[in-house]
């Protein structure tokens, strides 16, 4: 959401989406304009966040999805259902633009990560899309100490800015991330 002061600038991320278990979380820094504006995470048509999770959860590579493409609620509800959150460690700041390295570092403001953390005992991976959102989990988070806390992943930026992968270098180091796919989620077209 576009926020108050300075509408271009100012910005709030989204509640998270999770189901009632979570296993893995992925992590990003702040919604960008196109996912602002449409209210859904990853929103930007060359954002490749859900093009490798539906290869990760179907067990194939990102340009192999030959269904077309579920609906945002159908995605999300996949994502509930293997068990897998998604949200971003800033709950608001002011950048002007979409790109991570425009956040003025004395706006920001991070979610409640530790009570999502708290909320689901069985969260095993928390897996960050990008070096920014790493970063953002280290000065505004820092370090989960407590016994059975999750183990963190760096992941490259599925951001289209993020140019220096290929989509397909970008779902290898995803997988690896992300490990093996909690659930078996079946897709829209296999009437499993």
């Amino acid at each position: 959401m576009i926020t108050d002061g300075h509408p271009e600038h100012a910005v709030t991320s989204f509640a998270p989406i999770e189901g009632e278990r979570a296993t893995v979380l992925v992590l990003g820094s702040m919604p960008g304009t196109a996912s602002l504006r449409a209210a859904r995470y990853y929103a930007h048509p060359r954002n490749a966040f859900w093009p490798i999770m539906l290869a990760w959860l179907h067990g194939t590579g990102p340009d192999r999805l030959t269904a077309p493409a579920p609906s945002y609620e159908q995605r999300v509800l996949a994502l509930r259902g293997a068990g897998i959150a998604v949200w971003d460690v800033l709950e608001r700041c002011r950048r002007p633009g979409s790109l991570d390295s425009a956040i003025e570092r004395d706006s920001e403001r991070a979610n409640d990560i530790a009570s999502l953390v708290a909320r689901h005992p069985e969260l095993r991976r928390i897996v960050f899309n990008g070096r920014t959102a790493e970063r953002l989990f280290a000065r505004h988070v820092g370090p989960l100490d407590a016994p059975g806390a999750p183990t963190l992943y760096p992941a490259p930026s599925t951001s289209p800015a993020m140019a220096s992968l290929t989509r397909a270098d970008k779902h290898a180091a995803w997988c690896e991330a992300l490990g093996p796919v909690p659930v078996r989620v079946p897709r829209p077209d296999d009437g499993a």
